[in-house]
């Protein structure tokens, strides 16, 4: 009976570090966005996360008749790669990043991690 007890909580606790690591470590996709760098800030009370919004070019709607910006939000956990983009405010940029399936509070609180900057250049081209 022990060995079957020790089984099943075994098989349990395999189920749920599989579960965790497919839903918050896996890359679910990867890309590159380019547009308006709005802000990059560090913030957080216990983990310290570098979060970023970038103004992409055109327009989308939520809802039918509305007019949105298109915005792309996103972490990024390097530090030399937050202190590239802290300097870049207000300048167009593109950024390389991993999209996962669920977000981390010391990765950052997107689902969206920049992973590297492939250029950053005055808006007025």
């Amino acid at each position: 009976m022990r060995r079957f007890l020790f089984m099943v909580v075994g098989g349990v606790l395999l189920a749920l570090v599989v579960f965790f690591l497919y839903k918050y470590y896996f890359v679910f996709g990867r890309g590159v966005k380019a547009g308006e760098l709005n802000y990059f800030v560090e913030k957080g009370y216990v983990f310290k996360t570098y979060e970023g919004r970038l103004i992409q070019s055109g327009y989308r709607s939520k809802q039918p008749g509305a007019l949105q910006s298109n915005e792309f939000q996103f972490s990024v956990a390097d530090e030399r790669i937050a202190q590239q983009l802290m300097t870049a405010s207000g300048k167009f940029v593109e950024l390389h990043y991993k999209e996962y399936l669920g977000a981390v509070p010391w990765r950052g609180f997107s689902n969206f991690i920049v992973d590297s900057v492939i250029t950053v250049r005055d808006v007025n081209y």
